[in-house]
């Protein structure tokens, strides 16, 4: 089976022990956006300012071992970890696949809202790792970008903000999500 390749154990219960971590993340990702789109000019959302602050929020959030320590109530899974990394990658060849094609006619507008959809995709993964919150982030996502795709007369910072919200709204959820070890207990014992 091609799971038990990235270290499945069958019949291993999941625990999304780093759920909080990636609500503070989505909301990081979402002021960052936010404050792209209004200062984006031709580009959309200006890139140098979302390089700064994507790479930034990756310092301060997933590389601070006190956020991660402070947010996370425990260590994934072996396979969780690795299916973070095929996420992370399946990210990447979705970025260049679907948006890099616009690179080269400046097409800013499709080369976000191809980052937009790369990102909701790439989100279908990591329900393995955060729960299946992950799933609902991923169709709202990606359907938020397919139609600024399918409706180009509509200003591409509608699509933005509704991005933003979308991730507001589930980073806030995610970052209030109780202890699942506790929470799993306490469900057993019932």
């Amino acid at each position: 089976m091609i799971l038990e390749k990235f270290g499945y154990v069958k019949g291993e219960p999941f625990s999304y022990l780093s759920k909080r971590v990636c609500g503070l993340w989505l909301l990081w990702v979402s002021v960052v956006i936010l404050i792209g789109t209004i200062l984006g000019g031709s580009q959309k959302i200006n890139m140098n300012l979302f390089d700064i602050g994507y790479f930034l929020g990756i310092i301060l959030i997933i590389g601070n071992r006190r956020i991660y320590k402070r947010l996370s109530y425990g260590k994934p899974s072996k396979f969780q970890k690795n299916m973070t990394v095929a996420s992370i990658i399946l990210m990447f060849i979705l970025l260049v696949g679907l948006g890099g094609q616009y690179f080269a006619t400046n097409n800013y507008r499709m080369i976000w809202l191809s980052a937009f959809l790369a990102i909701g995709i790439h989100f279908i993964p990591f329900s393995i790792v955060h729960g299946k919150i992950m799933l609902p982030l991923a169709l709202l996502v990606s359907i938020n970008a397919l139609a600024g795709m399918w409706m180009p007369s509509v200003s591409f910072s509608v699509f933005a903000y509704v991005d933003v919200a979308i991730k507001i709204i589930f980073g806030l959820i995610m970052l209030k999500s109780p202890n699942p070890i506790i929470q799993y207990s306490q469900s057993s014992s019932n």
